[in-house]
C-alpha cells in the first residue's frame, strides 16, 4: 500500500500527501488566546495533531479535561504520563471554564476528551457530566461530542455519561486486535467494543463513533474485520487516519497508507452501513466532527 523510501536508519520518509496547513492565521491566534486565558488543555496541542492550524483557524478545538497527565502508557501517544507523585486532583472549576470557552469561540459542535485517569474512583465520569452541563449553560445550541477513555470497562460510569444529554459518544478502538499489546497496553479490544455497544443500548438516539489509526503494521483484511466488529456493535460513525509518530519516544510508522487506499476504506465502511466514514491521511477522531452529525 505504500512505496515511500526509507532513510538510512530504516525510518520512512514522509510522503508528499502528508501535508498540513501551518498555524498562524488570525483565527488560529484567537483560539490559542482563548485556550490560554482560560487555562485549558487541548488534545490538539498535547497530542501534536497535524491539523491544529486548520481546525483552530475554524475556531474548533478538542478540549482535554482532567489535566494533562495520563495514567496509561500507550505507545502511539505523546500525552505526558502521570504517576502517583505527579497526578493532581481534578480541578472543580475546569468544566465551567470549558463551557465559557465554547461560548467565547461560538462553537456549534464541541468535542471534549480527556486523559485516562484510572486513579479517580469514577474514572472521571462525573467530571464529564459537569462539563456537559457547563456547555449547555453557556452555549445551549452547541452539539456536544464526548471522546471518552475506556473507563476501565465500568458500565455504571458509562451510564452516567450517556444520561448527560450528549449528541455523540466517541471512543476510539485505535488499532486492530493483533497489535493491542504493542500499541495500546493496558487497554482491551473487546472492552472498548463493549463500551461502544452498551452506549447504544443505553441511549439508542445518541450517535456512537470510533476510530482507528493505520500504518502501524496492520493488514487491510484486519481493518475490514474491525469494521465488521464495529458494525456488530452498532457504531454509527468511523474515522480512519494515518498514524504519525509524534516524537522519537513513540512507536515508529510501519507504513504510509496511500490516499487511494484510504478511499477504498471509506467505500468499504459505507458499504457496511456506517452513516459516515471520515477516511484520509490526516484524519483524526475529531477532524471535521461537525460534518459527522449533520450527515448522520
Amino acid at each position: 500500500m505504500s512505496t515511500v523510501p526509507s532513510r538510512r536508519d530504516g525510518s520512512l520518509v514522509k510522503p508528499s500527501w502528508i501535508k498540513a496547513r501551518a498555524p498562524g492565521s488570525p483565527q488560529y491566534l484567537e483560539t490559542k488566546e482563548v485556550v490560554k486565558s482560560l487555562k485549558l488543555h487541548t488534545v490538539c496541542e498535547e497530542a501534536r495533531c497535524p491539523n491544529i492550524g486548520e481546525c483552530w483557524s475554524h475556531h474548533t478545538a478538542t478540549f482535554m479535561i482532567m489535566g494533562d497527565l495520563c495514567t496509561r502508557k500507550c505507545h502511539f501517544c505523546s500525552v505526558k504520563k502521570g504517576t502517583s507523585d505527579t497526578l493532581q486532583p481534578l480541578d472543580p472549576m475546569e468544566p465551567e471554564r470549558v463551557g465559557r470557552a465554547v461560548a467565547e469561540l461560538g462553537l456549534k459542535h464541541a468535542v471534549i476528551t480527556s486523559v485516562d485517569r484510572d486513579d479517580v474512583s469514577d474514572n472521571g465520569a462525573n467530571h464529564f457530566v459537569k462539563t456537559v452541563r457547563a456547555i449547555r449553560k453557556h452555549a445551549p445550541q452547541c452539539k456536544v461530542e464526548l471522546l471518552i477513555p475506556d473507563l476501565q470497562g465500568c458500565l455504571d460510569d458509562l451510564e452516567k455519561i450517556m444520561n448527560s444529554g450528549i449528541d455523540v459518544l466517541n471512543h476510539n478502538i485505535e488499532t486492530v486486535p493483533r497489535l493491542y499489546k504493542k500499541v495500546r497496553p493496558g487497554a482491551g479490544y473487546i472492552r472498548s467494543l463493549t463500551i461502544l455497544k452498551r452506549a447504544k443500548e443505553i441511549s439508542p438516539s445518541t450517535l456512537t463513533k470510533s476510530g482507528i489509526m493505520v500504518g502501524l503494521g496492520e493488514t487491510s483484511d484486519e481493518v475490514l474485520k474491525v469494521m465488521d466488529d464495529m458494525r456488530a456493535s452498532h457504531i454509527d460513525i468511523m474515522t480512519i487516519g494515518q498514524y504519525l509518530r509524534p516524537s522519537e519516544r513513540q512507536r515508529p510508522v510501519s507504513e504510509f497508507i496511500t490516499p487511494e487506499q484510504f478511499k477504498v476504506y471509506e467505500q468499504e465502511g459505507l458499504q457496511r452501513g456506517f452513516k459516515f466514514v471520515e477516511s484520509g491521511p490526516l484524519v483524526r477522531s475529531s477532524y471535521h466532527a461537525w460534518k459527522h452529525t449533520s450527515s448522520s
